[in-house]
């Protein structure tokens, strides 16, 4: 018997969201652990804010909301509130009823810069880091230290002349301007949409392009991401990041520190043994002067070991760039592109969370 193609003329709705999200649903694990985080943020999130006013938006829902976005790929603010206006899964997420009302996409430009000031992404990350730790997931011996290009919101028709004399608009249009055969150099030219940004290439063979340096440290037993930073773009500040984090994470025992072949500098590899770390750097051997890794390093079975877990943190820079936000972040200035480095490596540490504390995991 064929149904009937009813209209929907019915008002009212007496499910909760919470019933009708799945109970083996991946993002109630990813919820709890958020949760408790955030509860242990109260102070600090209560501190943001003045006791008179107009109550603003929770920040706890907009970070449950910017962490939706890293988590689902989300490209935009925009589209991020579009999904929070008919997707009642995100509204679960986020802590909306069905009939609620969503804020303006530009509430996140608003608010962003309260949770900066108080380095809100920062604190997040140590905290969801510092439950990994108390689960028994992280290592506390053996890391991999990397780095990873991060490319600006910004063209090369921005990159101009710091002296002005390139040119930029006549008549209220845009001049065409053929820089090809000009020599740019991070010296004399500079992005007029993101100062901040530098010219640069990964490697030799690719492309310059206008960037910024993550940075990062994983643990070697699950490849969790447990330091994280952003610095202008340059070879230089790739090795004194990673001495920076490695500073914090090394303690009273002897750790290692697994790194490719662009850390095998004689100086760099003096300040990590200087810090009580052994580097387990692959050896350049083309590099000038040949490798700063003699056999006193290589011949112990623990590092190749490290070389081979140093693998898994290639795995965190794969998902930040793919699923996260890292691939281009739509954001200008280090501030808010570290912020949204933190925000993604938090997302990633919380879908390798869920995975080794469901029960059964081996």
């Amino acid at each position: 018997m064929r149904g009937v193609d009813s209209k929907q003329t019915g008002l009212f709705s007496y499910i909760s969201p919470e019933e009708r999200i799945p109970k083996n649903h991946p993002l109630r694990p990813i919820r709890a652990i958020v949760a408790e985080a955030l509860e242990q943020m109260d102070g600090k999130l209560e501190r943001l804010y003045s006791q008179t006013g107009r109550p603003s938006i929770a920040p706890e829902r907009l970070i449950r909301a910017l962490l939706l976005q890293v988590l689902y790929t989300i490209r935009s603010e925009r589209l991020l509130v579009e999904q929070l206006e008919y997707n009642l899964l995100f509204r679960w997420f986020v802590g909306l009823s069905a009939d609620e009302p969503i804020w303006d996409h530009s509430s996140f430009s608003k608010n962003r810069d309260r949770l900066l000031e108080a380095d809100i992404a920062r604190e997040l990350f140590r905290i969801i880091v510092e439950q990994a730790r108390l689960s028994g997931l992280l290592s506390d011996e053996h890391f991999s230290v990397d780095g990873t290009q991060i490319q600006a919101w910004a063209s090369h028709k921005s990159f101009r002349p710091k002296d002005g004399s390139g040119g930029s608009s006549s008549g209220g249009r845009n001049v065409a301007r053929d820089f090809r055969g000009e020599q740019r150099t991070n010296d004399t030219h500079a992005s007029t949409s993101d100062p901040e940004a530098k010219l640069y290439k990964k490697s030799p063979g690719t492309p310059s392009k206008l960037s910024y340096l993550g940075h990062a440290v994983s643990e070697n037993r699950h490849g969790l991401i447990i330091d994280a930073r952003v610095t202008e773009a340059n070879s230089a500040t790739e090795r004194s990041a990673a001495l920076e984090m490695l500073a914090r994470v090394s303690g009273v025992t002897r750790c290692t520190v697994g790194a490719d072949k662009a850390y095998d500098v004689r100086k760099f590899v003096e300040d990590v043994r200087a810090l009580n770390v052994t580097p387990h750097v692959t050896q350049n051997i083309a590099g000038k002067g040949g490798s700063s890794i003699d056999q006193r390093t290589t011949r112990h079975a623990g590092y190749t070991l490290s070389l081979k877990a140093r693998k898994l943190i290639e795995e965190a820079f794969g998902w930040s760039k793919d699923i996260g936000l890292l691939r281009r972040p739509k954001m200008r200035g280090r501030r808010k592109i570290e912020f949204a480095t933190l925000l993604t490596f938090t997302g990633y540490n919380l879908v390798r969370m869920r995975t080794l504390l469901a029960p059964g995991f081996s």
